[in-house]
């Protein structure tokens, strides 16, 4: 059975993170629920020349447009505020939910439960429902702030893992130091993957 993936893309660097990751999931034959604030349009277009369309059905053309061989039914667009989509609800809550690239703003905004808009309703769902919830801060160096909301979403279980890309698989491209962050992702919701050898294999 397919695992249902809720994916948030925001408004941090790291946006080739987010769309291989999206690729990957869906590629993997999982259902994804994507989400992104305005902030991740600017980011998208900044860093890979993408066009990521402010209204939801234009945005999941223009992702299928990119990533031709996945089945559309799996991937559902939602707005901001959207608040009849899935995620809103714990009474249908996704399988596990990754922020990538996540925000300050945004990491802030879930470790504080405010839930003002559909990305921190999402979180905030995840959480309360015992799901797994994946966070991937791009930010450098991490303020006293930063930390005390990592420390305090760990501490309720979410998962911090900051794209930090290790070097012992001998990378050739940037690709390769893409692919080796989302394996991790990939690991840490339970997605079967091919990114690259696992140490010691």
């Amino acid at each position: 059975m397919s695992k249902t993936i809720c994916l948030a893309l925001t408004g941090a660097s790291g946006m080739p993170y987010g769309l291989r990751l999206l690729e990957c999931l869906l590629e993997a034959g999982c259902k994804v629920q994507l989400l992104y604030s305005q902030a991740s349009q600017v980011v998208a277009r900044q860093e890979l020349d993408f066009e990521l369309p402010s209204r939801p059905s234009d945005a999941k053309a223009a992702l299928l447009a990119r990533f031709p061989a996945v089945y559309p039914e799996n991937l559902a667009v939602f707005g901001r505020e959207e608040w009849f989509a899935p995620v809103a609800s714990g009474s249908n809550p996704p399988d596990a939910m990754v922020v990538c690239p996540c925000s300050m703003g945004t990491l802030a905004a879930i470790a504080q439960g405010l839930a003002d808009n559909l990305i921190e309703r999402a979180a905030d769902v995840v959480m309360k429902e015992g799901r797994k919830l994946v966070l991937v801060p791009r930010e450098t160096p991490f303020s006293a702030i930063h930390l005390e909301n990592m420390l305090r979403l760990s501490r309720a279980g979410a998962v911090i893992l900051p794209p930090s890309p290790g070097f012992y698989h001998h990378p050739q491209s940037v690709q390769d130091i893409v692919d080796f962050v989302v394996a991790r992702v990939m690991d840490q919701i339970g997605v079967p993957h091919t990114l690259m050898q696992r140490w010691g294999e």
